[in-house]
This record gives structure tokens, C-alpha cells and sequence, in this order.
């Protein structure tokens, strides 16, 4: 690395002055010698966890790293960042720490290379909050930065059938129903995750995966790759090496971090039948980035950015396929040729978008069936709706692929809680025509906004999924579809509307007309909100407490450090 192109120094670890003395101590209690003391300090922020599948292999990953920033004549410095489970935390209390830990793992992102001045920082992560909690600290601190994905599980296979976690999760519905029996229960529970990676349809991991290699955060086609697979931790050396280039030509994150490249983002997103969580991620990560992005945007590109990619869970593919298929970059070069994609945009080789895209073909290879070509889409327009209306004034999620008709009115089922609206479910209390409300599990209300997996995946299982509405202040996962309506804002806790409706009311939701709306006069609304009283939280100490405290609206995002 030259001298004359390198940026000025964050670390403190230089050789010049005997106040550094002591700095240098330690340092060479780690094995630095003179020479290391000038070298490039770069992070390398670890989410390897055995708690989940999707971070079991990020160790190895870590250390391929580590080995690529030695021979580029960098030192590096390895520090771990938190991960849960939000598979197998699914459906229990736990869920309420999962949005939760994006924000402590962005805390510990910023917190590790601000306190060591690092030069730069590689983050490595696996399951959903990885992402976007990495991104928003990278965005916080603004140094050269890049992202680097655990990878995706291969899929289960049972009886020719290709398998996902979400199979397990309808199977539980399909078994309430009787529609399979306990031995076919347990075969798709042994069967559904084969081995290491995140979960492998178009959930929120890979969304979120893709979205980043989008803006480009990472390097292209490192978001649709296998956990497993070599060329994942050859891409791991590579994003090393593209970070020390990085560093060198002083590509910092917010000058790829753009309005228009977040555009870039949610357009792919819309295009491959991305998460409801892409929503809440990108509106937080612009907000880290001072992006001035809204919860409008999405429904304004919604209108111009068609479905492209047939993927779980509301379609047929998982994520190893669209990679055989061309991956994020084919997507890209389909909607970039449409004339969607901002070209312009830098990503962190240096390269803009257009230049990246240059030799990827116009076109996916012949006789696959997972990227549809610009003009044969699943869907014209894209599948996140954002629903307004009396229930939702700041705005609500839906999507909207995977369903036969995109609206329903019917009685409200109404629940505190995601465990009490389970057991009707379960228990068969819910049938065709009803709208379920699962409420007071927003940010605040959980607190910690939990995904309503296992209701929405009991009344696919019972074969509801187009006769039955959900809505709720909580959120869905990655996996979930259906006639099913999240991020309802405000949230019940604060008041909203949501918080007012009584078992019975008629509720409208209408994707089509962008509508969620409960047949209940503004007077009789206000004599209700009248007589609403603050729920005492849930939490009153801890990680929760504090959560609840800081946390905003799920329409701009879920962050907990706005300064309004």
C-alpha cells in the first residue's frame, strides 16, 4: 500500500511518540512486531455462534480472512458480535430479542472499531438481524467497510420434495388440521435443514444478503452462495482484499450508501419476492446513514418494479438455484437494462454498478425456470404493498404474492398476543372470512416486535391461506405469506389504531387499493381512544426495558437513536 495514497490513520497504533509506548505494549503482547506498528488495523467483526445453523460456519470464514488481510500487509483484529435464532426462538418469548439484537449487534460493531480506531472493518454474518445490525453500525461509523455473508443453507429434501424451515412450520398446521399424521411430522422436521446456513428460501437472511450486494456492500454473487461451498471462503479472501483497496483509495461506506443505491436495493428486492423485513432494515439503515429514505418509497417503486424470481415461500425456488441461475448480478443486469437500476452508483471495488454489470448477460441461461425474463414477470408490479388507512396512519406492510385475491373483509379475531391467537388457530376458532388481530407485539408493546411465523404458518397448514386475514403490530418472518398485513403503525402500545378495534368490527384489507380500514365511525374511534388506557410494558428491566424505552415507529424503522 503506498504511502502517498493512504488515507490518514485512525489507529492509534503508530510508532511515532512515547505517548504511543504503552499502546504498543500490548500490542506486541499479541505478536505485533516494528513493522506491524504501520500496518492497516482492520476489524473483523465475527457473528460464529453455535446457537443457530446460519453462524456455525462463520469461524472459518473469519480466519480466511484474517489470513488475506496478513498477506496484503494488514493486521487484523477478530472480535465477536451476538447472534440469536430466530427459527428456533420462533413462536416463544425469546422472539422478543430478535430485532432487539440488531441493534446490539450495530452497537457492538461501532463500539469495537470506534474504541480501537480501527482502519477499517469486515463483518461476517449469518442469520436475519446480521445483516442490517452490521450495516447500521458500519453506516454509524462511516470507515471502509464491507460485508461479508455466512451463506445460505442448502435445501432439505424429503420424497422428492425440496424443504425449508417454513415446511416444518405449515407442517405443524397441517398436522392440527390432520391433514398429515406424526410420523410425516417427524420426517419433515429431520429432513427440513440439512446442514450449515441460513435458512434457504427468500427469507430475510438471504433478502437482506442480496439487498447489500445491491448497493454494493459486498461482492457480486457472494449473496446467493452456499455456507458450505468453497468459493465461499474464496470470496471471503477476496472481500478481505477488495477492503484493503478500500482502505487505500479511502472508499468509505456512506459514499456508497446513497439514495439511489438504496433505490438499487429495494427495486431488487421487489424483483427477486424479497422479506416484509426488507422494509424495516433499509428504512433503519438509511436512517444510520443520514438517507433521507420513507416508508413511501417502497410503495412508489412497488408501482414500476416487477417480480421476477420464482423463490420461497410463495414460489418455487430457493436460493441455490437463483445462484445457478446467474444470481443477484443477473437480476441486476435484467432490471439495469430496463432502465431501473442507477448504473452510476459506486460499490466498494471502486467500480460503479454499470461497470460491474458489464459482463453479466442480458439474459439468464436457457431452460432454467427461477428468473423470469423483463417482459414474462410473475408479477407486473412488486409483492411489498404499504397499506394506509384508519388502522395504519403511518403505514403497514403486506405481501402479496403467493395469494389468490388480494383483498378481504371480515369480523376482527381479536388477541393480545401472539401465543393466545396461536391457540384458537390451533384449536380451530378461526375459520374462512375472519381477520386475525394479533396485537400489542409492535417495538414497544412486545417489546421487541416478534414475527408471527407460527400463526400465519398454522393457517396455511389448515389450508386458510386465502380465506383467512391477518394483521398486527408484530412483524412476519422472511418465510411467511398469505393475506397477511404487519408493521402496523402506530403500534398498540402508543395508542394506535390497532388498539382500538373490539371483536366483531369489519376490517378491509385491500392491496389493491393500498387500504387497511376498520368499519367504525370517526366518532365511536374517538370515544374508544378515549377510553384506551397505556398498557404498563412488559419489561421493566434489562435489554428489553431499555429497548422499549428507545425505540421508535415501525414506520421509520424501529430505531432506537433518534434524536427527534
Amino acid at each position: 500500500m503506498s504511502e502517498s495514497k493512504r488515507p490518514e490513520r485512525r489507529s492509534a497504533n503508530i510508532t511515532e511518540g512515547t505517548a504511543r509506548a504503552p499502546n504498543r505494549a500490548m500490542l506486541r503482547a499479541m505478536g505485533y512486531t516494528d513493522a506491524d506498528m504501520t500496518k492497516p488495523i482492520v476489524g473483523i467483526a465475527n457473528g460464529y455462534s453455535t446457537i443457530t445453523p446460519c453462524n456455525m460456519g462463520l469461524n472459518a470464514l473469519a480466519l480466511r480472512a484474517e489470513q488475506a488481510f496478513e498477506a496484503g500487509g494488514a493486521k487484523s483484529q477478530i472480535f465477536g458480535t451476538v447472534t440469536v435464532s430466530d427459527g428456533i426462538s420462533m413462536g416463544t418469548s425469546g422472539m422478543k430479542y430478535s430485532l432487539v439484537s440488531r441493534e446490539v449487534i450495530a452497537d457492538a460493531v461501532e463500539t469495537a472499531v470506534q474504541a480501537e480506531s480501527m482502519d477499517g472493518v469486515l463483518a461476517l454474518g449469518g442469520c436475519d438481524k446480521n445483516m442490517p445490525g452490521a450495516m447500521i453500525g458500519i453506516a454509524r461509523m462511516n470507515v471502509p467497510a464491507i460485508f461479508v455473508y455466512g451463506g445460505t443453507i442448502k435445501p432439505g429434501h424429503l420424497e422428492g420434495e425440496d424443504l425449508t424451515i417454513v415446511s416444518a412450520f405449515e407442517a405443524v398446521g397441517q398436522h392440527s388440521a390432520g391433514k398429515i399424521d406424526d410420523a410425516r411430522l417427524k420426517k419433515v422436521e429431520c429432513h427440513a435443514c440439512p446442514g450449515v446456513g441460513s435458512c434457504g428460501g427468500m427469507f430475510t437472511a438471504n433478502t437482506m444478503s442480496s439487498a447489500i450486494e445491491a448497493m454494493g456492500m459486498s461482492l457480486p454473487y457472494s449473496s446467493t452462495m452456499a455456507a458450505e461451498d468453497a468459493e465461499k471462503a474464496d470470496s471471503t479472501a477476496a472481500s478481505a482484499e477488495a477492503l484493503l483497496t478500500a482502505i487505500e483509495n479511502n472508499i468509505r461506506p456512506r459514499d456508497l450508501l446513497t439514495f439511489e443505491a438504496f433505490e438499487n436495493a429495494i427495486t431488487l428486492v421487489m424483483a427477486v419476492g424479497g422479506s416484509t423485513n426488507a422494509v424495516l432494515h433499509l428504512l433503519a439503515m438509511a436512517h444510520a446513514a443520514n438517507v433521507d429514505l420513507s416508508i413511501d418509497d417502497f410503495e412508489r417503486i412497488r408501482a414500476k418494479a416487477p417480480v421476477l424470481c420464482n423463490m420461497k415461500p410463495s414460489g418455487q425456488h430457493v436460493v441455490t438455484e437463483l445462484h445457478a441461475a446467474g444470481g443477484i448480478p443477473q437480476v441486476l443486469k435484467i432490471l439495469y437494462n430496463a432502465g431501473l437500476i442507477h448504473g452510476e452508483c459506486k460499490t466498494i471495488t471502486g467500480a460503479t454498478l454499470a461497470e460491474t454489470l458489464a459482463n453479466v448477460p442480458d439474459q439468464p441461461p436457457a431452460g432454467q425456470t427461477v428468473i423470469h425474463p423483463f417482459d414474462q414477470p410473475l408479477y407486473k408490479t412488486g409483492h411489498l404493498a404499504i397499506l394506509k388507512g384508519n388502522l395504519a396512519t403511518e403505514g403497514a406492510v403486506a405481501k402479496i404474492t403467493g395469494i389468490k385475491k388480494t383483498s378481504i373483509t371480515g369480523p376482527a379475531r381479536v388477541f393480545d398476543s401472539e401465543e393466545a391467537a396461536m391457540s384458537a388457530i390451533l384449536g380451530e376458532q378461526v375459520g374462512a372470512g375472519d381477520v386475525v388481530v394479533i396485537r400489542y407485539e409492535g417495538p414497544k408493546g412486545g417489546p421487541g416486535m416478534r414475527e408471527m411465523l407460527s400463526p400465519t404458518s398454522a393457517i396455511v397448514g389448515r389450508g386458510l391461506s386465502d380465506q383467512v386475514g391477518l394483521i398486527t403490530d408484530g412483524r412476519f418472518s422472511g418465510g411467511t405469506y398469505g393475506m397477511v398485513v404487519g408493521h402496523v403503525a402506530p403500534e398498540a402500545a402508543v395508542g394506535g389504531g390497532i388498539a382500538l378495534i373490539e371483536e366483531g368490527d369489519m376490517i378491509t384489507i385491500d392491496a389493491e387499493k393500498r387500504l387497511l380500514h376498520l368499519a367504525v365511525d370517526d366518532a365511536t374511534l374517538e370515544k374508544r381512544r378515549s377510553a384506551w388506557h397505556k398498557r404498563p410494558s412488559n419489561a421493566t428491566r434489562g435489554v428489553l426495558s431499555k429497548y422499549a424505552k428507545l425505540v421508535g415507529s415501525a414506520a421509520q424503522g424501529a430505531v432506537t437513536d433518534d434524536a427527534g
